[in-house]
């Protein structure tokens, strides 16, 4: 059973309280807000990350006898893993995408994207109509946060179309 009600603009909103849950938003219209923390949804390979994070910086300092590349290489990891450590904030309205990480605040509107692709972990928006090695580095990746269908219809309403699966895929 899902602990998940929609409210009156739309969007959802999660009544047990949860990080990863759907919040309504301020703006008028319909709209969708979640913020995805990966580091709490999955503890053992939080843990584990850690742990390689921390060896790796020890095999620097014990290797370069230097602690200035030890630092160094712990805060290149740490800043590599950085959408795995701190939350990301996803808000939908009818115009806008927004992403909103540590660092940076990216809004994007929605005429910029053609196609779409879900996967089990989100949806990549896709400025090509049709699949393209450059959409990895062009589009951009919705996460989801236990809100799957929710995200996934919401992005049918504002996208042309879903993409057709690679041929690779399609034929094994």
């Amino acid at each position: 059973m899902s602990d998940r009600q929609p409210n009156h603009n739309g969007s959802a909103t999660s009544t047990g309280g949860t990080d990863t849950g759907a919040t309504p938003s301020d703006d008028p219209g319909t709209s969708l807000s979640w913020r995805c923390h990966p580091v709490k949804r999955r503890p053992l390979v939080s843990v584990a990350v850690s742990v390689f994070v921390i060896v790796v910086a020890v095999a620097v300092f014990y290797t370069t006898d230097s602690r200035a590349f030890a630092v160094l290489a712990l805060v290149v990891l740490l800043l590599s893993l950085a959408k795995f450590y701190f939350p990301t904030r996803f808000q939908l309205t009818d115009e806008t995408v927004t992403i909103k990480t540590t660092t940076q605040t990216l809004v994007k509107p929605w005429a910029q994207y053609r196609s779409y692709y879900p996967d089990k972990n989100g949806v990549l928006l896709s400025p090509f109509p049709e699949p393209s090695r450059l959409e990895n580095f062009r589009g951009l990746y919705l996460m989801f946060a236990d809100n799957r269908d929710e995200v996934i219809a919401f992005v049918e309403t504002h996208v042309g179309r879903k993409a057709a699966a690679p041929e690779s895929e399609t034929q094994a």
